[in-house]
Formats: structure tokens, C-alpha cells, sequence
């Protein structure tokens, strides 16, 4: 089949469809040649060589070519592994540019650049064709009516974020059509966005939506799949299995679809985003996409040694961010995100490793200082996982400005809190107010740097905090040797399922300590999703194999855990009632006209003294925030008043009972919350100075003054 190809343009990269025709356009510095290569219906292909580069960019343009098309690259160049150089015209490559794919890598030999039987390994040269097992890049028309929609920007201070799998979410749902579970369409339908409506979230943050590597080899031979999607092979592509049509190029459509409708709903959408490592692992992986295109820039590799990967995600690659086409495709891939498919913001999975210049983790780094500078990038909500797994990577609380953090300090202190580990009291304050210690004190950034988490993705969920003391990864097939060890749970006194009513009650009570905590914290909430009813992964804490039953939602328990999912309710819609509960500064702690805008006092009612807290057996606390001493004004700068609460926390194993703050028994407290109790306090129960109040063992209670102090 003849094709005329015209020279075309050096940008955009990727294809780009004008109506008339497509531009393609690729970045290889070192390549000798490439070949556009279409495929037709039956997978026939048709290679066109590119004859024009500029800039180290090849590309042409194809009249007539449009929608719908398949094609993917052959780049040709050297093989000399040693030298960092991997180019194989016998590789079909997946445009990184492109804004659609239509399947999934299906697991060959065909797939490596090498020959796997040849005792050399990498060294070798395949011949073999890829082509058959490599999913093709599709043209899209990004044409779509967003009917006005535009970004939410919700502020920061009155969000909440409810972390979520597009999938799993939706693939049991049984008020969800069964053709759309699972995919965007599900997560956009009425019935998904109700639940969110109903519990009160601003936000989801989804889980890897890129397209990335779902069968590799080594869960393949197991009949396990990549479930999590934290190996991306493309940073453009809406993932192609969470589609509900299987049209060419219909997912870009059914995401926007999707945003739209969570927009309408008020609900934003934050992307996690994996720009540290690709899906093609270490020198032994297969060659897919940017490998076979320019391996030496846009991989980390060892100096001296180019044959091999430097490794700071445990995934055997990292992506060479200093280089300046690395950088360019990270931040076209976030615009693209966020002007294109109206996405308002993303977590960066393993943010450490985009922070290395050289081996070091360095915040100012050129990846931050693009950030900051972008008109676009900016100017949405941008959230750190501020570790990887490399020297130093662990940097809580050292991101820059603009930057929020998934606070790991938080997870842990507050963990070993409610389970009675001793001297976490004073860390359990500094959790309690946002993280001063790590975000105050380190750089002058506000509440809102701390995104405050019990359970995520990675880990127990919430059931499983309170129901397991040990992993249990059996079904991952690696023995149980998979997963975090030390997991801060406490099974409350029976591993797994248990009839136990006594350990069922604590376990329930635990629950609504850490949901309490959690949103009664300053700082960003954010919930993981399926805890408010319940969900269990049965001890499994690291399910990113487990594309089943066992990480799909469980719908039957938001009727089994009824009271737990109304508790969790009535919590977000209590701190979204409450400014005293997210200020956007910080507390001073000073005496203003005798009445300090937070304090810290022990049961017999004395105020907390310096040495007092770092004495290790005392887990019981009572705080008072002052609804009257909130600093930031509204929107249109009115002073923001509030009502003052006592809180008061015991994680002993026996009841305390406190006694009212000094200068606070002249007032009237009502109650508002007991966490003994399955439900928000629904009668009257008034208390005063003259009265004790006892706080059952490992509970909490809220009061809030019924006159002005």
C-alpha cells in the first residue's frame, strides 16, 4: 500500500490528527533511522521510513490518515548494551506520546531485545518479531464537549481525598450496569458518584490510570495480573482495560465523560502518577517503548557500566529525569493531563526518585523548578510520596511549596498510638496539628503540606489494622516473603475472622478511633477507599497481584457495616461543619484576652508541662481548640468564627476519667461524640466542672461548649 509522506512538523510529539491528516513526530538522538509502521484491521503492516529529522526529532505527514489508526515504531541504530544503546528494528514500539492504546502486552520471548537463550543474556541480538505481542498506539480525535466544564480547585483546606481503584471500586456494583463495572464509565455513573456524594468527599484519588504493563511475565506464570498498575509504559494513554467500549481510541472519550461527571458532582480528580520507572524493569526486561528509542537518555544508568539500570524504585529502572527531553515528556504528560482531560491534580508515586540529580535527593531540583515556573502545573494540587527506596529517599517533610505529602509520620504515629505503644504521646500532638515539626518548622509551609493517612493502597486496610497482627500474602505466591513485615496493627487479641462478640466490639471501636482521629486532625484527610464499610484484603497487605474478589470492593457490607459507614458519614460532614478542625495556619498556642487558641491539658484538668510529655506509659490526653481564634478569613475576608471543643483521648486499656480543663468548669460542654458508642450522640448529655467524665479504655470523646467562652 502506497502512502504519501509528506516532511510534516518537528511538534507536537506523538501523533496529532488536524483534521485532514496526522503528524508523527519521535525524539531519538542516537537512532540511524525509523519507521512509522501502520496496521490495518487484520494486522497487516505497512513500514514508512521518516526521512526528515530536525532537532533529533523524526517525523512526517501522512494525508488521509486519521482516527482510529494503529501504528507503532521501528527504530534503528546500534546494539551495544555495554554502551547503553539497545536500538532493535525487530521491536515494535509504543509511541510514548501516544494518547491511546488499544491492549494490553501479552507475555513472549519476542518481547526482549535479546535472545533468551543465548548464555551472553542481554548481550545478545533477537531477531524475533514483537509485533504480534505488543499493543499498537491509536490516532484519536481529541475533539469533546466538556459543556463548560472547567478545573474545580476546591481549596485545599476543605478537601477530602478518598483514594480508589477504577476498577475495583466499581467491578462488583450491583446498581452499576454489568458492561460498565469496572471501567471509567462505571465510576462515572450516578450510582458511584452518589456513594461519594453521601459520604462527603471533594476528591478521588485514583490509582494508575496509565497505561501500563498488566501481564508481566513473572504473574503471568503465576495466573496473576498486574492489579495496582504502578508499571507504566505510556504517560499519555488512558488505561484501555478500564474501557467499557471496545472502540478505538474510546477510552480518552470515556475518561473525559468521567471527569465531567465527577465535576458536576463536585468531586475533583487527582491521578497518581508514576513518572520514577517505566514498566520495562532492568536489563533483562523487555523492550516496549522508550528502551528500543533512546535508552541512554531517557534511563538512569550505572556509570562505567551502561549495561545495567541505577535502581531507586525497586523496579529495576529510573527514568533520567536531568535529561532535558525526560523532563519535556513529565511535564507535556502533566499539561496534557491537566488541559486536555480537565484532571485538577496528582500524587507522584516515589517522588524521591524525581528529586535525584545525581545520587543525592536535592529539593531543588530541576524537575520542582519547572513545576513551580509552569502557568499550568502550579496552579494545581501537586502530592508527594516523599520516599523511594534508595539511599536518603526518605524525605517527609522536605518537599518544596506548592508541594503537599503523603505523611508517613502520620500513618505510623498514629498507628502505634491506639494500639498502646509507649512515648508516642508528644509525636501524637504534633500528628494531631499538622505536622509542625516536619513542615512549620523545616520550611514555613502550612497545614495543608500534610496529607494524613491511617491506611492507603499499599498496606492493611482499616479492618485489617485492627484484625491482623501479621501479613498474610499467601495468595500473591511468594511464600508471605512479599509485603511490609512491620505493619503497627493489633488484631485485638484474635488473628482473622473471629465470633468473639468482646473482640469484635474493640475491633469496632478501633475503627472509629482511627476515622476520628483521622478527621478531626489538621492537615488533609484522606480516606482509603472501602473503609468506611469495612473492606478486608483478609490480612493481605500487598494486593497488587490481586486482580479478584479480594481487592474489589465488597458492596453487600455498606448493608452489613451500615452503623460504621453512617459513623464514617457523619465524621466528614462534622469536619466540614467545623473550620476549628482545618485551619490553613498554625497554631500559637498563645494566651489572647486569657484564652489560648489551642491547649493541652492532663485528666485531673492541669495543663500538660514540658517534661510531661515525653514520659512513656501516659496515653491520655485532653485537647481544647478555641473556634474563636481562627486567623484566616473567608473568601471575601470575613473573620471566620467557629464553636470550641474539648477532645479528649485515652489509649490505655482501662477507663479514665478526666476532669473539665481549669478555666473551662463555669461553662456548659454537650457531647457529641463517644467512639464506645457506634454513632454520633444523638440525646442530650450536658457537662460541666462539677462533674467527672469517664472515657472508656482506648476511646474518645468530643464536647462542644453550648455558650461562648
Amino acid at each position: 500500500m502506497y502512502l504519501p509522506l509528506w516532511p510534516g512538523s518537528v511538534y507536537p510529539l506523538g501523533a496529532y490528527w488536524n483534521g485532514k491528516g496526522t503528524n508523527f513526530a519521535l525524539f531519538s538522538e542516537y537512532a540511524t533511522g525509523v519507521e512509522l509502521c501502520l496496521f490495518d484491521r487484520d494486522d497487516r503492516e505497512t513500514r514508512i521510513a521518516f526521512t526528515e529529522v530536525s532537532n533529533f526529532v523524526w517525523h512526517g505527514y501522512l494525508p488521509g490518515v486519521g482516527p482510529g489508526q494503529r501504528y507503532g515504531f521501528r527504530v534503528h541504530g546500534p546494539y551495544e548494551p555495554e554502551k547503553g544503546f539497545r536500538f532493535n528494528p525487530n521491536k515494535l514500539l509504543i509511541d510514548p506520546y501516544g494518547k491511546a492504546i488499544d491492549g494490553d502486552v501479552l507475555p513472549d520471548a519476542a518481547l526482549s531485545g535479546y535472545n533468551w537463550e543465548d548464555p551472553a543474556e542481554d548481550l545478545s541480538f533477537s531477531d524475533s518479531d514483537s509485533a504480534p505481542f505488543v499493543p499498537k498506539s491509536v490516532v484519536v480525535d481529541q475533539t469533546f464537549d466538556w459543556e463548560g466544564d472547567t478545573l474545580l480547585r476546591t481549596p485545599w483546606h476543605e478537601t477530602i481525598i478518598y483514594e480508589t481503584h477504577v476498577k475495583g471500586f466499581t467491578k462488583n456494583h450491583p446498581e452499576i450496569p454489568a458492561a460498565w463495572r469496572g471501567t471509567y464509565a462505571g465510576l462515572g455513573h450516578t450510582a458511584a458518584i452518589q456513594h461519594l456524594q453521601r459520604l462527603g468527599i471533594t476528591a478521588v484519588e485514583l490509582m494508575p490510570i496509565h497505561h501500563f504493563l498488566a501481564n508481566p511475565g513473572h504473574l503471568a506464570d503465576k495466573g496473576l495480573r498486574n492489579y495496582w498498575g504502578y508499571d507504566s509504559i505510556n504517560y499519555f494513554s488512558p488505561y484501555a482495560g478500564y474501557s467499557a467500549s471496545g472502540t478505538l481510541g474510546q477510552q480518552v472519550v470515556e475518561f473525559k465523560a468521567m471527569v465531567k461527571a465527577l465535576h458536576r458532582a463536585g468531586i475533583e480528580v487527582i491521578l497518581d502518577v508514576v513518572y520514577n520507572h517505566t514498566g520495562e524493569g532492568n536489563h533483562l526486561g523487555p523492550t516496549l517503548s522508550l528502551r528500543g528509542i533512546d535508552n541512554c537518555n531517557y534511563y538512569r544508568l550505572m556509570e562505567g557500566n551502561e549495561r545495567y539500570y541505577m535502581d531507586f524504585t525497586g523496579c529495576g529502572n529510573s527514568l533520567y529525569v536531568r535529561h532535558p527531553q525526560v523532563l519535556k515528556l513529565i511535564t507535556d504528560s502533566l499539561r496534557y493531563w491537566v488541559t486536555e482531560m480537565h484532571v485538577d491534580g496528582f500524587r507522584f508515586d516515589l517522588a524521591s526518585a524525581l528529586a535525584r540529580e545525581l545520587y543525592e535527593v536535592n529539593s531543588l531540583a530541576a524537575f520542582f523548578d519547572i513545576i513551580h515556573q509552569d502557568p499550568v502545573l502550579a496552579d494545581v494540587k501537586l502530592i508527594a510520596e516523599p520516599w523511594d527506596v534508595g539511599d536518603g529517599g526518605y524525605q517527609v517533610g522536605n518537599f518544596p511549596v506548592l508541594w503537599s505529602e503523603w505523611n508517613g509520620k502520620y500513618r505510623d504515629t498514629v498507628r502505634d498510638f491506639w494500639r498502646g505503644e509507649d512515648e508516642t504521646l508528644g509525636e501524637f500532638a504534633y500528628r494531631l496539628t499538622g505536622s509542625p515539626d516536619l513542615y512549620f518548622q523545616q520550611n514555613g509551609r502550612r497545614p495543608n503540606a500534610s496529607i494524613n493517612f491511617i491506611t492507603a493502597h499499599d498496606g492493611f486496610t482499616l479492618n485489617d489494622v485492627v484484625s491482623y497482627n501479621e501479613k498474610h500474602n499467601e495468595a500473591n505466591g511468594e511464600d508471605n516473603r512479599d509485603g511490609e513485615s512491620h505493619n503497627r496493627s493489633w488484631n485485638c487479641g484474635v488473628e482473622g475472622e473471629t465470633d468473639d462478640p468482646d473482640v469484635l466490639q474493640l475491633r469496632e471501636r478501633q475503627r472509629r478511633n482511627f476515622l476520628t482521629t483521622l478527621m478531626l486532625s489538621q492537615g488533609i484527610p484522606m480516606l482509603l477507599g472501602g473503609d468506611e464499610m469495612g473492606r478486608t484484603q483478609q490480612g493481605n497487605n500487598n494486593g497488587y497481584c490481586q486482580d479478584s474478589e479480594l481487592s474489589w470492593f465488597n458492596w453487600e457490607l455498606v448493608k452489613e457495616n451500615a452503623e460504621l459507614l453512617d459513623f464514617c458519614r457523619e465524621l466528614i460532614y462534622f469536619r466540614r461543619r467545623h473550620p476549628v478542625f482545618r485551619r490553613r495556619k498554625w497554631f500559637q498556642g498563645q494566651a489572647i484576652r486569657g484564652v489560648p487558641d489551642i491547649g493541652w491539658y492532663n485528666p485531673d484538668g492541669t495543663e500538660m508541662m514540658p517534661e510531661q510529655w515525653d514520659v512513656g506509659y501516659t496515653k491520655s490526653i485532653a485537647l481544647f481548640l478555641n473556634g474563636n481564634m481562627i486567623p484566616s478569613p473567608g473568601p471575601q475576608g470575613q473573620k471566620i468564627s467557629d464553636d470550641s471543643f474539648l477532645l479528649f483521648f485515652n489509649a490505655h486499656w482501662e477507663t479514665i476519667e478526666f476532669v473539665l480543663p481549669n478555666g473551662f468548669a463555669n461553662q456548659k460542654w454537650k457531647m457529641i461524640i463517644d467512639t464506645k458508642e457506634s454513632r454520633f450522640i444523638q440525646d442530650e448529655r450536658v457537662f460541666t466542672g462539677e462533674q467527672v467524665l469517664p472515657v472508656a479504655g482506648r476511646s474518645i470523646v468530643v464536647l462542644m461548649v453550648l455558650k461562648p467562652l
